[in-house]
C-alpha cells in the first residue's frame, strides 16, 4: 500500500497537470493570444487564401484552402496553437517604443551602385517627400520640421497605412536613418548610406536597410508573398527605380514608357 504522503503528492502533480491544461483555455474555449490588428490580416488573407484554393481546385488548390481555413479560424478565435506552444501572446498590452522592438518584425538589405556622386544622391534623398517617386508602396511622405515627417503608405484591399517618422541620424552625403515614433500602426526603422567609389567616376553604392512589423505580423508577410508583395523583392525594385530617377531623369511607367518627370526637380 503507498504510503499516505506519496498518495498525496500524486493528487497534488495530477491536479497541476489538469491546472496547466486549462491555463490556455477560458469557458472551454481556446485563450486568445492574437491581438486584433493580427486577427484582422488572418481573417481577411485566409478568406481570400480560401476562395482562391476552391477556384483553383486540385492538390494545390486543396492545400492553400486548408492553409486558408486556419488563418481563417485563428482570426476568428484570435487563437494561435504556434504562439501557444513558444508561449507569445500578442494580445496582452505592452509600452509602446519608437521603431521595431529588437529581433521582431521583418529586416530588408540591399543595395546599387549610380553613376552619381553621394552628393547628389543624398541631396534627392535628404528631401524625404522625393521617396515616392521611386518607393512604389508609399503614397505620400509630408515634411512636418527638420525632424518629423508624415507618412502615406498603400496598404492591403485599397487601403492606407499613415505613421509619423523622426529623423534620427544623419551625415552629411553618407548617411539618413529614421524610424517611426510611438503609437505607428506599422512600427518601421531604416537608413540609407551612400558610399563613393574609390575611381571619380565609379559612381556611388547606396545600401538601403529597413526593418518592420507587418500589420497582422509574420503571418500577413507570407500571405502578401504569395502576390509578389514580397518586401526583399519590392525594396530592390525602388532602388532599381531610384537609380533610374537619378541617371536618366526619369522611372518606367506601368506600361513600361518613361514618365518623364527630371530628377532635377527636387522638391
Amino acid at each position: 500500500m503507498e504510503p499516505a504522503n506519496s498518495i498525496e503528492n500524486n493528487n497534488k502533480m495530477n491536479a497541476d497537470r489538469r491546472s496547466g491544461a486549462n491555463n490556455n483555455t477560458k469557458n472551454g474555449k481556446a485563450e486568445i493570444n492574437v491581438n486584433e490588428i493580427e486577427r484582422v490580416g488572418s481573417a481577411l488573407g485566409g478568406g481570400i487564401l480560401t476562395i482562391i484554393g476552391i477556384t483553383k481546385g486540385g492538390i494545390g488548390g486543396l492545400a492553400l484552402a486548408v492553409v486558408g481555413g486556419g488563418l481563417t479560424w485563428r482570426g476568428v478565435t484570435g487563437h494561435c496553437p504556434v504562439y501557444e506552444a513558444v508561449g507569445v501572446n500578442t494580445s496582452e498590452p505592452k509600452n509602446q517604443r519608437a521603431g521595431v522592438h529588437q529581433g521582431e518584425g521583418i529586416k530588408v538589405e540591399k543595395s546599387v551602385t549610380i553613376n552619381k556622386t553621394p552628393e547628389e544622391l543624398y541631396r534627392f534623398w535628404s528631401n524625404l517627400e522625393n521617396l515616392p517617386r521611386f518607393m512604389e508602396h508609399l503614397e505620400s511622405v509630408r515634411v512636418l520640421n527638420d525632424k518629423i515627417s508624415h507618412w502615406v503608405a498603400k496598404g492591403p484591399l485599397g487601403t492606407s497605412v499613415e505613421w509619423d517618422a523622426e529623423i534620427i541620424n544623419k551625415k552629411e552625403n553618407e548617411l539618413i536613418a529614421w524610424r517611426s515614433v510611438e503609437g505607428a500602426t506599422v512600427p518601421n526603422a531604416g537608413s540609407v548610406r551612400f558610399e563613393g567609389k574609390s575611381g571619380a567616376n565609379d559612381g556611388t553604392i547606396v545600401k538601403v536597410s529597413l526593418s518592420y512589423a507587418p500589420p497582422g505580423g509574420i503571418i500577413a508577410a507570407t500571405f502578401a508573398k504569395l502576390f509578389g508583395e514580397e518586401p526583399h523583392q519590392q525594396v530592390e525594385e525602388d532602388l532599381r527605380r531610384f537609380k533610374q530617377v537619378m541617371e536618366t531623369g526619369e522611372t518606367a511607367s506601368v506600361q513600361g514608357q518613361p514618365s518623364g518627370r527630371g530628377a532635377g526637380a527636387t522638391k
